[in-house]
């Protein structure tokens, strides 16, 4: 009986052990990137800009609707100025004026407006796709930091691993001397081996909390607890992409840099249009209602009255002249912009293809050297075992390995990040979606 409730306890220790493990919070990429977007600044400005952008479209869209203005007004005199008129009484000037009016101004045409507003929208539009990249560039910088912090993760358990491998050759060596089987020199080099190793971890450490610090930087938050490994991510980079040509169409349509400079270079054309519009005439309507309690000679306490205004400037120095060939020029250079994204997209992707081929053909070659490094180390600490070598070549062959374990790391994060670069090259998100934004047409 005593046995079983023995069973019973330990079964229920060891399940308080494992849900404490499970309960261990676990950052992955997604909620990363979540983070990111909801708590970064960038973020956060990001969408203020596109607030503004609206708020300046409102603005320009006032003039094609009427304004209208309340105002009143209280004078204190000193005495009252009446007259008759008639057998009546009237006054001329009150001892308490009050004054108040109404008044309705319409612009009923102004060519100007028209070009002005449509540059409004079309820069509007411009300018949400450019908040919408720079959070998409946001997302990236988030996936570069977070792999960051998992390959000096993955290097320090490297050192680790040296680490206990140098541990178990001084101590043999160490053993072997004091049998008088080797010399002090290979202690010496075992002793050497080790002081290095702990240097190495040393330096591990303090890689992995800077690599975290520069992550928390973009979360905004405090990262409790471990890093989930993308391994999705790390199997979908090592398939053969697809070819530059099968890309470039796609990635020409989906960048939002891209899309955003059209829609700049369409507002300067249509800002350019403004000057020529001043050539024609304006017309508005203005309306006036007044109260007042001085009645003067009209004998009226309230009036009204309605009247239409035009403008024509038949000259103005030129200025309007001025103008036009400084807007057309400001539209040719907005071209040229477009002109110049559409080849640095394509030199992107090539680039970026050249990248990823480059780090799939070197990570090929860094695993194979890592493999032949793991037999060649667990044969020479057999061989250093049996006495059969020294120490320096126990050394050397631990150090080849840890070296070997670094490089295959690192090219195996390289190659995500080529990946994720790829990625960015042709206008996706780091998960592989397609932003669409239908508020933009």
């Amino acid at each position: 009986m005593k046995i079983i409730n023995l069973i019973i306890i330990f079964s229920l220790f060891a399940a308080v052990l494992v849900s404490g493990e499970e309960s261990k919070p676990v950052l992955t990429l997604e909620s990363a990137v979540q983070s990111a977007l909801s708590r970064n600044e960038r973020a956060a400005a990001a969408d203020q800009r596109i607030v503004a952008s609206d708020a300046r479209t409102m603005k320009g869209r006032s003039v094609f609707l009427p304004s209208l203005n309340l105002s009143g007004s209280y004078t204190r005199r000193p005495y009252e100025v009446t007259r008759e008129l008639n057998g009546q009484e009237i006054i001329i000037q009150s001892l308490n004026a009050l004054a108040g009016s109404v008044t309705v101004n319409s612009v009923l045409l102004d060519f100007r407006s028209f070009p002005l507003y449509r540059q409004l929208k079309l820069q509007n539009k411009a300018e949400k796709l450019n908040s919408f990249e720079s959070k998409r560039e946001l997302s990236f910088e988030v996936c570069g930091a977070f792999l960051s912090v998992l390959g000096v993760e993955q290097v320090l358990k490297a050192a680790q691993q040296r680490l206990e491998y140098a541990d178990q050759n001084f101590k043999a060596s160490r053993a072997r001397y004091d049998a008088q089987l080797v010399s002090v020199n290979d202690v010496t080099r075992a002793e050497l081996e080790y002081a290095t190793a702990e240097k190495g971890i040393t330096g591990a450490r303090g890689d992995v909390e800077t690599a975290r610090l520069q992550l928390e930087l973009l979360l905004g938050i405090k990262i409790e607890g471990t890093l989930e490994n993308p391994e999705q991510l790390l199997s979908r980079a090592e398939a053969p992409p697809p070819t530059a040509e099968q890309l470039l169409p796609e990635a020409q349509d989906r960048r939002q840099d891209l899309q955003s400079l059209r829609w700049h270079a369409r507002a300067q054309h249509a800002s350019a249009s403004e000057p020529a519009m001043r050539w024609l005439p304006s017309l508005s309507l203005n309306g006036q209602y007044r109260f007042t309690n001085e009645s003067g000679f009209a004998g009226r306490k309230t009036t009204w009255s309605v009247g239409l205004a035009a403008n024509w400037a038949l000259f103005d120095g030129f200025a309007r002249i001025a103008d036009y060939k400084e807007r057309k020029a400001l539209a040719a250079i907005a071209d040229l912009d477009v002109q110049a994204a559409l080849r640095k997209v394509e030199v992107d992707v090539r680039s970026a293809l050249v990248t990823l081929a480059n780090q799939q053909a070197s990570l090929k070659q860094s695993a194979v050297a890592l493999d032949v490094a793991r037999k060649n180390a667990v044969e020479t600490t057999e061989l250093y075992r049996q006495g059969l070598t020294g120490a320096l070549q126990a050394a050397d062959a631990n150090v080849r390995l840890y070296e070997s374990e670094v490089d295959f790391i690192r090219e195996r994060y390289g190659l995500a990040m080529a990946f994720l670069n790829l990625r960015l090259a042709i206008g996706l998100d780091p998960f592989g979606n397609i932003q669409v934004n239908d508020n933009i047409r």
